[in-house]
């Protein structure tokens, strides 16, 4: 049977979806369609929620199923009509020198603030709309970038692919975690539980997980996950804690994925040994006062900016979620339907539940 709409929670105002019926494109042989599976709800999915600039399907942690594939784009993609695959949100040109770097999540063409396209952030009348997971089925690009899924991995966990990617990005490929290290992880967020795991699966010898008291549930979780020791920041010094479990050796590296305050920061650049890594892998909204630089200078001191994952990463995220060793399913605390999506929305956002972990959708729920 021919399919022509589908259903749709389309953002049309901020802080409310409406479940409408969007026609599906006509597609050549570049292109195709996805049949949406499960949606994992990200932190930027809120953001624009919050501060909504036009009407469009949110939602980019997308997994589905192969719907209709042309077949050009079936050659160069490697995946036929039924195969399962997890989407990146990117859609890059693929030939500017970033994209041809292997930095293509930095392409322009693909930055919705330089007027691109991405998974998630794109206008509804940008053609052919639906370019958001929060659907029942979603356009595939020609420039999309997949990964094939083996299908015997649970949606929930399949949902952290891309999550997970950023912690192996951040941990293995940019922080170079290996056997013997130790790591200290600010913020139990689905990043923060997301590099635990990536450094543990790197070889890290210990890995230090931090978070407030509002977050002990997540704190402990971590545990379960693999962190060796938890901080809560909101009745501990940190540092201090930190020498203590390194016998004044202190970290060799520290990522900041807290959001909002720019405490965690400083506390970062104490945290870590002479020579160490400092990553800060989340935006703060704000400047710094009063903040002393000598530290970086008296410490040598390396401190790196990390944003999203590359193909790589991915892979090695749909790898780690295929082996079944970790409980994964943990991380998945709330899974919400297509008419739901607004419940989603305000639960990742810490109104529903201040212990959320990771919030998915199933369109088809």
């Amino acid at each position: 049977m021919m399919i022509e709409t589908t259903l749709a929670a389309v953002a049309t105002e901020t802080k409310q979806t409406e479940i409408k019926e969007v026609s599906l494109p006509d597609t050549d042989s570049t292109a195709g369609i996805l049949k949406v599976e499960i949606v994992g709800v990200c932190g930027t999915d809120v953001s624009y929620y919050n501060q909504l600039k036009a009407p469009m399907i949110l939602g980019h942690h997308v997994v589905g199923h192969i719907h209709k594939i042309g077949d050009a784009a079936s050659k160069r993609w490697g995946v036929k009509e039924g195969d399962r695959i997890v989407m990146e949100e990117y859609i890059p040109c693929g030939q500017c020198e970033l994209c041809r770097t292997g930095f293509y999540r930095l392409c322009p063409d693909t930055n919705p603030k330089m007027d691109g396209i991405r998974y998630g952030a794109t206008p509804l009348d940008t053609e052919p709309s639906l370019y958001g997971g929060f659907s029942q089925y979603m356009y595939l690009h020609p420039n999309a970038v997949i990964h094939i899924l083996p299908d015997h991995v649970p949606a929930v966990e399949a949902a952290l692919a891309l999550p997970l990617s950023n912690g192996f990005e951040w941990m293995r490929i940019i922080g170079g975690v290996g056997p013997g290290d130790t790591v200290v992880i600010q913020g139990p967020g689905q990043q923060g539980l997301a590099c635990a795991l990536a450094a543990k699966a790197a070889g890290a010898e210990t890995v230090i997980m931090t978070g407030r008291q509002s977050s002990l549930e997540r704190l402990n979780l971590a545990l379960e996950l693999g962190a060796d020791y938890t901080v809560n920041v909101s009745s501990e010094n940190l540092v201090e804690r930190v020498k203590d479990i390194t016998n004044g050796k202190m970290a060799d590296l520290v990522i900041d994925v807290t959001s909002g305050g720019t405490d965690p920061v400083v506390s970062s650049l104490e945290s870590a040994k002479t020579g160490g890594l400092v990553l800060l892998g989340a935006l703060k909204g704000k400047r710094f006062d009063d903040f002393d630089l000598d530290i970086i200078y008296n410490k040598s001191l390396t401190i790196k900016g990390v944003r999203g994952h590359s193909y790589k990463s991915v892979q090695m995220a749909v790898e780690f979620i295929s082996s079944g060793k970790f409980p994964l399913a943990k991380m998945n605390s709330h899974n919400y339907s297509l008419h739901e999506t607004d419940l989603a929305l305000r639960t990742a956002a810490g109104e529903m539940d201040p212990s959320r972990l990771l919030v998915t959708v199933s369109p088809w729920q």
